[in-house]
């Protein structure tokens, strides 16, 4: 008896551990990439550095990388994609330009561009075709834009909160904004939670440039913020927290943290989350009371198919992979 219960432990095992599978698809590609989108099971596209984006439209199988022409140069550190064949960049820093293709990357259409000097955009987020892309303060305030027809085009806001002296919003995976809720999550010397344009400091770690909060995920009335210090990757503390957002938002810490810095968070369900970072993937199944570390590889985002159950990461040296659990 005593050999069966051992036998089926180590079946237990193996199980889990093949359940919790990362298969990297390509990589040694010079791009690191924090754009990611994906629309299905089979079509994903990814945006980086070098003026590259990546599209899939066979789960992975193949990856098309294409450099778009006249911003070899240009970071695109994030991306919004509708089908296999329109998707939308955001190139970050001055002149900020956002460009949108319809015909699968072959032709791109510059759909915003502003010139100030400082600007330098951080993140995306569409609801359908309503769409938000925020910048880093211009004059002390938020910069953010707005676009009512998938990004065809864009209006700015004159209407933004000031940011505390050092507070600023990290380009790290596309994924500190929401513009259904209206949240925003940002970091540096100071990290708040942006509730109606209202900052509520957070109990995570910050203070430094390098410090704060990074992404934040949201399913109905929680959500979860994940972050701590990119110039310390490997450093856990302060590096998450959860919110009861059913009244005056409640802040918790989880029991066991995410085992470091964490670019990216997102819901798989209101149970299970991912979170990744430069220093590894964590996986929680109690709506992030608990981490558990799945993989040591460095990836900067993550996102889960929006039609289908498929998950995908991206990260440095073109790295892209899909996640099996």
């Amino acid at each position: 008896m005593r050999l069966i219960k051992i036998f089926c432990l180590i079946l237990c095992q193996q199980a889990y551990c093949t359940a919790q599978k990362i298969e990297i698809l390509t990589s040694g590609t010079k791009a690191s990439l924090r754009g990611l989108s994906v629309v299905s099971n089979q079509v994903f596209w990814a945006s980086g550095s070098n003026g590259k984006v990546a599209r899939s439209t066979n789960g992975g199988a193949s990856i098309q990388w294409i450099t778009v022409p006249g911003f070899e140069k240009r970071d695109f550190r994030d991306i919004k994609a509708y089908d296999s064949n329109t998707a939308i960049i955001m190139a970050i820093a001055e002149p900020a330009i956002i460009l949108k293709t319809k015909d699968g990357g072959k032709n791109w259409a510059i759909v915003f561009e502003d010139t100030t000097k400082g600007m330098f955009l951080d993140a995306m987020d569409f609801r359908g075709r309503k769409g938000v892309v925020i910048g880093d303060p211009i004059h002390n305030k938020l910069f953010r834009a707005y676009t009512n027809d998938a990004g065809d085009h864009w209006a700015i806001d004159t209407q933004t909160p000031t940011l505390a002296k050092g507070e600023a919003f990290f380009a790290a995976s596309g994924t500190n904004i929401n513009v259904q809720s209206g949240y925003y999550v940002s970091g540096g010397l100071q990290s708040s939670l942006y509730l109606k344009d209202q900052p509520i400091l957070l109990p995570l770690k910050q203070g430094k440039e390098s410090t704060g909060a990074n992404s934040i995920a949201l399913f109905k009335k929680k959500a979860v913020i994940t972050g701590g210090d990119f110039s310390s990757d490997k450093d856990s503390s302060g590096n998450c927290i959860l919110i009861d957002l059913s009244g005056k938002p409640v802040f918790t810490h989880p029991e066991t943290a995410p085992h470091g810095y964490r670019s990216c968070v997102i819901y798989l369900d209101e149970q299970q989350l991912i979170s990744c970072g430069t220093s590894g993937v964590d996986i929680s199944k109690d709506g992030g009371k608990n981490w558990e570390l799945i993989s040591t590889e460095s990836f900067h985002v993550v996102q889960k198919a929006e039609k289908g159950s498929k998950i995908y990461l991206a990260g440095a040296g073109g790295r892209i992979a899909s996640l099996q659990l």
